[in-house]
């Protein structure tokens, strides 16, 4: 299996959207995949769409916080990463 990089962490999740804010370390486009390990979960996603102050982007750089919609549900902490 490749080596994964860590790209952010989970910093927020927001139950009635199904969103996470993730704190991200490195740069961040739209239809990247991501992984996210976590407790029991470990999954991977696509990002269909992300924003940043609740207005959509189609990038991020480092340092920025996304929100992105997931398919499952995720907590504060786990750690995601670029496939």
């Amino acid at each position: 299996m490749a080596e994964k990089k860590e790209i952010g962490v989970i910093s927020n999740y927001f139950d009635h959207v199904k969103a996470a804010a993730i704190k991200i370390k490195s740069p961040l486009k739209k239809g990247d995949t991501l992984r996210f390990v976590g407790g029991t979960i470990d999954f991977e996603q696509k990002i269909e769409s992300m924003q940043i102050n609740h207005k959509p982007v189609v990038s991020a750089k480092k340092g920025d916080e996304v929100g992105i919609k997931l398919k499952k549900k995720v907590r504060k902490g786990y750690k995601v990463y670029k496939v």
